[in-house]
């Protein structure tokens, strides 16, 4: 192996040992979560020190339309380069490839050396540093939910579960059964061996309500790096799934009258100096802190919905007895609220926002989350009282479809400072520009329904 390996981590040496390596795809992450980038000869990599991509990546809309999102200020949409730099930390293996490849995360600068501030990732690291200038360390601990279906090739059809090892199509409201997920072992394998290959350390894998619907959860650490891996691992669980001839999907609502995908979000904070839980006081009881981080996220996540639902499909989610919240109220332990306190000990008491879709990009999706508890803490807001009953008793307290959710994000300037005034502008014009490709589009549901009898 090259010098440059030698500083690699153990994973990544461990899947090169005794191999050439052929390959590095120098990556980086765009507003949907894309992977960007671009694959060289490991001969190549080991000589550069960045590369360059225009940063009109980040104006791009999920069908591969343009936001006019440049700035006019700084020359219009010229189609500047950025200076992409890999973090070595974030090195790990391509297992389902053909050769021997490594995966790298860069980071983006303009050429002035500054954090470009639209960077799905750099959004992250902008949050997480004000909680450090407080002497706060965020902990989190994501969910990811997903679905396996039979491969869909034509966009009209209906999305199908696939068909399990039986031969039968997967299952409903079988949730947390063994037998359930042993339908799809061959894929759960795959997706262990290329974690394990990747150095990602899974917690486990249950079986959710929905039909092929399955959960991973991954151990709690620091936010970057967990969303470093929740982008990587959409990647390999969707190759895992290609291997056995069907699709992975993370959409929030893929499949009509069933639960939706979420990325449920654990958040707790470390004292940096006593390395304490925040959360917790000195005899184990809750303190002012656990409240004003509730609080925070009662008072400002209906202004970040729209980063948490990024999606005209993200709102179907939200629907009364489907596993997913309508509405922000908290509660211990009580899975129909929008924020549910886990059972724990005081050192691993938790809050846990349960409002973030799976299709929301997991770094602009933690970093919303945070933001909102940080506005929480900095502002000391105090929650309502908690929940002791089905909260889908109450009523929606959120917003409903996706424009009224960007029309709420435009409108939050408090949030904004904390995740960047020029993120939100340029967010919030590429997703204005999605809205107004989907609602040219004539749905089924409008020809069946209308096309006769209006």
């Amino acid at each position: 192996m090259t010098d440059w390996t030698d500083s690699l981590p153990d994973s990544a040496r461990a899947f090169l040992e005794n191999r050439r390596l052929d390959e590095v795809e120098c990556i980086i992450a765009d507003l949907p979560g894309i992977a960007r980038g671009k694959a060289v000869p490991a001969s190549k990599f080991a000589r550069q020190e960045y590369f360059h991509l225009p940063d009109s990546i980040f104006f791009q809309t999920i069908t591969g339309d343009w936001g006019e999102a440049a700035d006019e200020d700084d020359g219009g949409f010229i189609e500047r380069d950025m200076i992409l730099r890999p973090d070595m930390s974030t090195a790990t293996a391509a297992p389902w490839t053909g050769d021997w490849t490594l995966q790298v995360i860069h980071d983006a600068y303009d050429r002035k050396g500054k954090p470009v501030p639209y960077a799905p990732r750099n959004v992250l690291k902008r949050v997480v540093d004000l909680y450090r200038q407080q002497g706060w360390e965020p902990v989190v601990a994501p969910e990811m939910e997903f679905f396996l279906t039979a491969r869909n090739l034509d966009p009209a059809k209906p999305i199908e579960p696939m068909m399990g090892r039986s031969g039968r199509p997967a299952a409903a409201r079988q949730a947390y059964s063994m037998t359930a997920v042993d339908e799809f072992g061959p894929v759960i394998d795959d997706i262990y061996d290329f974690a394990e290959a990747q150095g990602f350390e899974i917690d486990g894998i249950t079986q959710e309500g929905g039909a092929g619907q399955l959960e991973i959860n991954l151990r709690h650490g620091d936010p970057v790096k967990l969303a470093d891996e929740v982008f990587y691992f959409k990647r390999l669980i969707r190759e895992a799934a290609l291997r056995h001839d069907c699709f992975a999907t993370f959409m929030a609502k893929p499949i009509e009258n069933e639960p939706g995908s979420a990325m449920h979000i654990h958040h707790s904070i470390m004292d940096i100096e006593t390395g304490r839980n925040i959360f917790s006081g000195p005899q184990g009881g809750e303190t002012d802190a656990f409240f004003h981080f509730i609080g925070g996220l009662q008072t400002y996540t209906p202004a970040a919905i729209a980063v948490l639902a990024p999606y005209v499909n993200s709102y179907r989610r939200y629907v009364k007895e489907h596993a997913a919240p309508i509405n922000l109220a908290w509660g211990r332990d009580n899975r129909t609220t929008g924020i549910r306190i886990p059972l724990s000990g005081p050192a691993s008491r938790r809050v846990e926002n349960r409002l973030a879709g799976m299709d929301c990009n997991p770094y602009l999706g933690i970093a919303a989350s945070l933001a909102c508890g940080y506005l929480g803490l900095m502002n000391e807001k105090w929650p309502s009282k908690p929940l002791k009953k089905d909260a889908y008793e109450g009523e929606a307290d959120i917003p409903q479809v996706l424009g009224q959710a960007l029309q709420v994000f435009e409108e939050a300037t408090e949030l904004h400072e904390i995740l960047g005034e020029e993120f939100c502008r340029v967010y919030s014009i590429v997703k204005r520009t999605e809205y107004e490709e989907f609602l040219q589009v004539i749905s089924p549901w409008e020809r069946e329904h209308l096309l006769l009898n209006v």
